[in-house]
């Protein structure tokens, strides 16, 4: 692995916006609309976690995706999939659920527990113009199927997209080379990894506190908040002590308009209007 000469520092510290989705599941909005272009490719993070079921149990009955990927990374709890193009799974503890909508498809996600806690992520990923109206793919990836690296003293590193230490996460894209890793301190220790030059990047802390050290000097971020990544730089540097954790992401930006209605990510706002009309009229399943 290459060395980090130029860690980035902290652009700013974002605090999600507490929402409700679905049929009135209770979630943190880290990743919001005006953060788009900000840190295009990602279009939304949401962070959900509670052990009390009236925050989850309704789920997200079926309703529509066009236009862009989601990938859901389940912490704690039971969730099933099921889309009008068959497919169905069950995320489990330490599942990663990777959905490309492509042209469009109707999908539910259905809690199957009724007590304990539920608890994760999911991430909307664009899809580069071309690429908007491709045929939808999905898939499950058990916890097993996650390379997890220790690439230093204390520090042990769960990769679902991009690669550490030259093992590969299994979600992979050419257009947008997505890094997410879920970083965990077993013991007080540092972390450090390149960021390919011009990519986005940011920090969301879920347990503990972690500090990003550079040459400006170290920065806390604490817990449920997001540590926006300045752009110079060659890579990221963390410090924390035992029992924190934080999901890392980058990417590269796609430098395209982004239009958004709803659960329907295009270009324009007549692709958007294009899309209303075929879901009314049944053509996404």
């Amino acid at each position: 692995m290459s060395a980090v000469h130029r860690p980035r520092r902290v652009e700013r510290l974002v605090r999600g916006q507490a929402t409700q989705d679905g049929a009135g599941v209770r979630l943190t909005r880290v990743l919001t609309h005006d953060l788009q272009q900000r840190l295009d490719p990602f279009l939304m993070l949401d962070a959900f976690g509670s052990d009390s079921a009236d925050d989850y149990i309704a789920g997200f009955p079926d309703h529509p995706h066009r236009g862009f990927e989601t990938v859901t990374y389940m912490l704690q709890g039971r969730m099933r999939h099921r889309d009008s193009r068959g497919n169905e799974g069950l995320l489990q503890n330490g599942d990663v659920q990777w959905m490309t909508a492509g042209r469009g498809l109707i999908h539910s996600e259905m809690p199957e527990q009724e007590e304990g806690v539920m608890e994760g992520f999911q991430l909307w990923l664009n899809l580069p113009s071309h690429l908007k109206l491709c045929e939808p793919r999905y898939q499950d990836i058990p916890n097993t199927a996650l390379p997890k690296v220790q690439p230093s003293a204390g520090v042990e590193v769960t990769v679902i997209a991009g690669a550490v230490e030259d093992k590969a996460g299994p979600i992979q894209s050419e257009h947008t080379q997505p890094a997410f890793w879920d970083v965990r301190f077993t013991a007080d220790g540092t972390f450090e990894h390149p960021i390919a030059e011009g990519h986005h990047a940011f920090v969301y802390v879920y347990r503990g506190s972690v500090t990003v050290l550079s040459d400006a000097g170290a920065q806390e971020v604490p817990r449920e908040r997001m540590g926006l990544l300045d752009n110079a730089g060659d890579g990221l540097r963390l410090s924390a002590k035992a029992g924190a954790q934080a999901i890392v992401l980058a990417g590269k930006p796609l430098h395209e308009p982004i239009a958004q209605y709803g659960p329907f990510v295009m270009n324009t706002r007549e692709q958007l209007m294009q899309a209303v009309e075929d879901f009314r009229a049944g053509r996404m399943g």
